[in-house]
Order: C-alpha cells, then structure tokens, then sequence
C-alpha cells in the first residue's frame, strides 16, 4: 500500500520516491497542454492535473473553457531522465472510455523506442505493455486484471531485458537485446479520448489516480 522501501529491489537502490503529499506537482515534472502529439483529437490541460489528499489525479472531462470539448491530462517527469533502472507505480483508473497510460518515453523525443508498461487501450479490465524500437516494430501483451481497483504496475528495463510487474509479481518478459532502448528515458504519465468515435468517445469523466511511484537504479 505504502512506497517499498530503499532495500525492497535485491541489487538495486532507490533514486526517487515520491507519494504526492504536496498541493503542487513536483518539481521535475512537466505538465502537458495542447493538442496531444500523434492524435489531433485530443487536447491536453494542465488544469486537468491535480495534486491533492496524496494523489495525483489526470481528470478527463468535457471542460467549458475549451468549448466543452472532452479535455484531458498528462505530464512528463523530464527533470530526470534515466537509461536502465527499475520504475513502480501505484494507481487506479476511475470511470472508462478513456485509454490511461503509464510509459517511458525517450527525453530528446526521437520516436522510437517506447515502453508502455500499463496502458489499458479504453477498457477497465485488462491492461497491456508495449515495446516498441527501431521500425515501429512491437512486442505487445495483454493482463487481464481490473484496473480500476489499486495495483502496483512495474517496469525492470536491463541492457539485456525488460520485465513487466503488476503487485510485485513479472507477468512478462522481453529478452532480445537488440531490440531494448538504450538512451535516456523518462516517465511518462497521460490519459487520451478518442472522440468524436462514437464507440471510445466517453459517456462519463474520468480519472487515473496515482498513489505513488519509486524509481531504482541497480548497483
């Protein structure tokens, strides 16, 4: 329920803690604003992120002062790229038709590669990761688990491999070394609509909380 500990992660050591106990967002983290990068449909607001009651909440919502248009969040900590390290975070998705994300993005914006570590593709129970490198070539799976009940999604990203975690359990792993990013990476955090589709526009708002994330480095 709480951040692990520094000792929690066997040959690893703790970089970065942070359970959103502020009223601001940390420093190191970037806001996103503006129409989303790759889908024109979707507008970002950082009015739509709140720091609050030790959450940091991305609020999906149709939002009078863009023309009542569904309006969402997302934000960067692009203070503090890393190449390899280990990357937990604690979250819920409230409400649906809404595709939550939480990934690793390269600083210097050169797509690709990606790694998507819990992304739920507009459904609540489910959840998926996603490599993707050099050619838009994916390695892509599926979890089923209710993600608007509070789990503990990872990343472990090696020279060598990448392993996916929920609850502290891996679930999957990535293992070819010619396909794993090596440059620096930061987390990323974003909720996007897909409107006017009549199928994933939402009927309702929405939300992803964040309880609190933790980053490690290994020795």
């Amino acid at each position: 329920m709480a951040p692990p500990p520094a000792n929690a992660l066997a040959n690893y050591h703790l970089t970065y803690v942070n359970d959103f106990n502020q009223t601001h967002l940390p420093r190191g983290w970037y806001p996103f604003t503006g129409v989303a990068g790759g889908d024109p449909t979707d507008q970002f607001s950082a009015h739509h992120l709140i720091v609050a009651q030790g959450l940091l909440r991305l609020k999906t919502y149709r939002d009078p002062s863009n023309s009542n248009a569904w309006t969402t969040a997302g934000l960067c900590q692009c203070g503090r790229p890393f190449t390899y390290g280990a990357v937990f975070v604690r979250s819920r998705q409230i409400g649906s038709a809404v595709n939550s994300a939480e990934l690793l993005w390269p600083n210097d914006n050169s797509w690709p590669p990606e790694i998507d570590f819990n992304e739920d593709l507009f459904r609540t129970k489910f959840t998926t990761a996603t490599i993707h490198w050099t050619g838009n070539q994916t390695n892509f799976h599926v979890l089923k688990i209710d993600v608007s009940r509070w789990h503990t999604y990872g990343v472990v990203w090696t020279p060598l491999f990448i392993l996916f975690t929920v609850d502290g359990r891996p679930w999957h792993e990535f293992a070819v070394p010619t396909s794993i990013p090596h440059q620096p990476m930061n987390v990323d955090f974003e909720q996007r609509v897909n409107c006017p589709s009549p199928k994933y526009c939402p009927r309702q708002p929405s939300a992803l909380l964040i309880d609190w994330l933790v980053e490690y480095k290994h020795n």
